[in-house]
């Protein structure tokens, strides 16, 4: 099977799972879900940090099961705890994800990468619940976002890319995919302005900031990557590599899309 055929089914196959669990499935199983993904991404990220195998299997399944079992351990607590995680993913990615790659820092310690890691992931799970809490609409819409943009900015860089973007860091990434996301994103809100009556501008601004960060989260795994001397995370996934490979986009977005949709819930 060639390559491409192979990303094609692979994709059916997430598709097929993640779909329906996202229309129907009720809220432990969903939970259940994520904590499997946050297991198979936190041993990838354990890998690319050096971590022995069974230091990097422990980090994994200690995430995943904080990822599944906070929301229930915290109760009536945990809408605060949420908050807490999607502020912390905003001051990372905001912050300390553009210094580190702008000072090309290695920052291989253990115990650093471990918190990065949890950083990374414990937020995007609790976006994640939320945002299943919230309806299928409403986190279909928001996953749009970063699908829409990757997959324009990579049919514009292929048709159009002549300027690099981070040619250090990552060389596949051109200003125009940016700009083809930037576009594509602009019909999407205007789809939505048309069928959902939300307010264009005020959603355009917001999807432009989300693509920003999108940009961000695969910068900075192409960086880790790098500095690890490895093309994918894993290879769990035929054609696309590995789990962190087809999240990190999620991991800088969907935590700061769901903290603005909690603090509009929370103003109205």
């Amino acid at each position: 099977m060639n390559p491409t055929m192979r990303r094609v089914l692979t994709a059916v196959v997430l598709l097929a799972i993640f779909l329906p669990a996202i229309l129907w499935a009720p809220a432990w199983l969903w939970q259940a879900l994520i904590a499997v993904v946050v297991v198979l991404a936190a041993f990838e990220w354990a890998l690319l940090s050096a971590f022995p195998l069974f230091s990097a299997r422990l980090y994994a399944a200690v995430l995943g099961m904080l990822a599944w079992g906070l929301p229930g351990m915290l109760a009536e607590r945990w809408p605060d705890f949420q908050i807490g995680l999607f502020m912390l993913a905003a001051a990372f990615w905001l912050i300390v994800a553009p210094l580190w790659m702008l000072g090309r820092w290695p920052g291989d310690r253990p115990v650093l990468r471990a918190a990065v890691g949890c950083a990374l992931l414990l937020p995007t799970a609790a976006a994640l619940v939320y945002l299943h809490e919230q309806g299928p609409g409403v986190l279909l819409g928001t996953l749009a976002i970063v699908w829409i943009a990757d997959t324009a900015a990579y049919f514009a860089g292929r048709a159009f890319g002549r300027h690099k973007l981070a040619p250090a860091i990552s060389p596949g990434k051109t200003w125009e995919g940016v700009a083809g996301a930037l576009l594509a994103l602009a019909l999407y809100a205007a789809v939505l302005n048309g069928v959902a009556g939300l307010p264009l501008v005020s959603l355009f601004l917001v999807m432009a900031g989300l693509l920003y960060l999108s940009v961000l989260g695969d910068l900075f795994e192409s960086w880790i990557k790098r500095l690890a001397g490895m093309k994918d995370s894993g290879t769990i996934l035929p054609g696309h590599g590995g789990v962190l490979d087809r999240v990190d986009a999620l991991t800088s977005t969907l935590p700061v899309a769901a903290g603005i949709l909690l603090w509009l819930e929370f103003a109205k």
